[in-house]
């Protein structure tokens, strides 16, 4: 039989065939395969189809044979099964940090790793048009710089902004530090609040850092090699954002906190289920953790009402106190409270990062 221009290509084209139109529920019988097999200009007669079906399972292709009086042939394992890209389908719609448009093309190449039957299960669940994602499209490159700072140990500087309202009714950047740079040593990626976050060695504040890694542009990795190598050993990271709200920076201090049983799984969720847990009266206990006291740590606390209490240390509970009072002037209920507690923590509006 004279071979086509494309004979050579057979067992490729076999390959493709099985990868993206078959699966358990959707085998291909001898003549479907010859029939796709013709349409790109392949003859082949069965046992040569036999032949190279067997080679592509030595190859490692879990090729099976359907038991039904009209056999039929299929794919049975994937590297990624259906339950498995649909869980993967999930994360990117419903991460944050990733633009609606990164989303579709994201879940369309996660949708090549089915089958075109499969493809159209993970279609179903596709949800990304109308959720809030980030303004800021350059967070993949971004990320990728800051990876490939960290494996050469090398510092990076980059551009600060922050979302403010502009002049045309939308909101615009406005760079920190009057659109000079940050120069500062990368250790680590973390996600919080869904948020990527760079933590940094600040040398010029011979501190660590936090930065939003949406809110970073023009990011550029340098030749100096990183520093900060003792500061960032000495820290504990979990400890470091189990304790931020946010990623919100404050005083570090050890609460002690009074919970209703009934949030207990909410304890859990932000304070990890080790935690050392006192019951006390009335169906309430008390954990001691340390957090960063900020704003948005008594935010999440008056969440609760009166299923949570900030029992001590004084001095803190006493910012909260002051907290609420402030909270319950903006909005008329009382008399405004102490200005020295308000020009600490700034107005309950705003939000201040790293």
């Amino acid at each position: 039989m004279p071979k086509g221009a494309n004979q050579k290509m057979k067992i490729l084209y076999l390959m493709q065939l099985f990868l993206e139109e078959t699966d358990e529920e959707h085998p291909l019988t001898m003549q479907q395969i010859m029939t796709s097999l013709k349409k790109q200009g392949i003859q082949a007669e069965r046992k040569s189809i036999y032949s190279d079906l067997e080679a592509l399972r030595t190859f490692g292709m879990e090729i099976e044979k359907t038991s039904a009086r009209q056999c039929g042939y299929y794919l049975a394992e994937r590297t990624f099964q259906l339950p498995e890209l649909k869980l993967l389908v999930d994360a990117v719609q419903s991460s944050r940090f990733i633009t609606a448009q990164k989303s579709r093309e994201l879940i369309r190449k996660v949708e090549s790793l089915a089958s075109i039957h499969q493809a159209k299960d993970l279609q179903r669940q596709v949800r990304v048009t109308n959720r809030i994602k980030t303004m800021n499209e350059s967070i993949y490159y971004n990320v990728d710089a800051i990876h490939e700072a960290i494996s050469r140990e090398k510092q990076v500087d980059f551009l600060y902004f922050e979302w403010v309202p502009g002049k045309k009714g939308r909101l615009e950047r406005k760079y920190r530090h009057s659109g000079s740079r940050y120069f500062v040593s990368p250790w680590a990626l973390t996600w919080d609040d869904e948020n990527y976050y760079l933590i940094a060695y600040d040398s010029r504040a011979a501190c660590i850092k936090h930065f939003r890694v949406d809110k970073m542009s023009s990011i550029r990795v340098r030749e100096e090699e990183r520093d900060g190598k003792d500061s960032f050993e000495k820290m504990d990271m979990a400890a470091y954002t189990e304790k931020l709200f946010g990623m919100f920076g404050g005083e570090d201090d050890l609460v002690t906190l009074r919970f209703s049983e009934s949030l207990a799984g909410v304890v859990a969720d932000r304070f990890g289920k080790d935690i050392r847990i006192f019951q006390v009266e009335n169906g309430f206990f008390e954990v001691h953790v340390h957090v960063a006291v900020s704003p948005l740590f008594f935010g999440w606390l008056f969440g609760f009402g009166e299923k949570a209490e900030l029992i001590g240390p004084s001095r803190v509970r006493e910012e909260y106190t002051e907290y609420l009072r402030q909270v319950a002037a903006f909005y008329g209920l009382l008399p405004a409270g102490n200005e020295d507690f308000s020009a600490k923590t700034g107005s309950i509006r705003e939000k201040k990062e790293e």
